[in-house]
């Protein structure tokens, strides 16, 4: 067998995985929030809201950007705090982290380790955003 056919029987076995599974039904249950989309799209329109500000420069209203640097966090907290979003958040690192130490054990092997006993090293796993307004970390 060679190497894609293998690489393809992996993808396989990664879709059938738990963390895969659940990470599948968070991301459809968040598509289908009305509430978390419309909170999104309200992020969208402070983003644009606050970037035509800023490129107006020297002209920026400085008020005018704080009020909408405030309104995005607020509105960013909320989202991040949706239980839909919470639960996709928690999937989405679950598979993040499978999938850094399948190409961290991948790396290993091609750069000549017995793929039988190799263990690639284990990091601290981060969710790079801001905890204030959750418990998942």
């Amino acid at each position: 067998m060679d190497v894609i056919q293998l690489t393809r029987k992996l993808g396989a076995a990664i879709q059938q995985d738990e963390r895969y599974l659940a990470f599948s039904e968070a991301r459809k249950a968040n598509d289908s929030d009305e509430e978390l989309a419309s909170l999104l799209g309200k992020i969208n329109i402070v983003q644009i809201s606050y970037q035509r500000e800023a490129e107006k420069g020297d002209d920026a209203d400085e008020g005018k950007m704080e009020a909408y640097n405030n309104e995005f966090n607020e509105l960013y907290n909320e989202v991040m705090l949706n239980p839909n979003m919470v639960r996709y958040e928690a999937a989405r690192t679950a598979v993040d982290d499978m999938m850094n130490y399948t190409v961290q054990l991948l790396s290993l092997c091609v750069n000549g380790e017995d793929p039988e006993t190799c263990e690639p090293q284990q990091e601290q796993p981060s969710c790079g955003h801001d905890c204030s307004g959750c418990a998942g970390c």
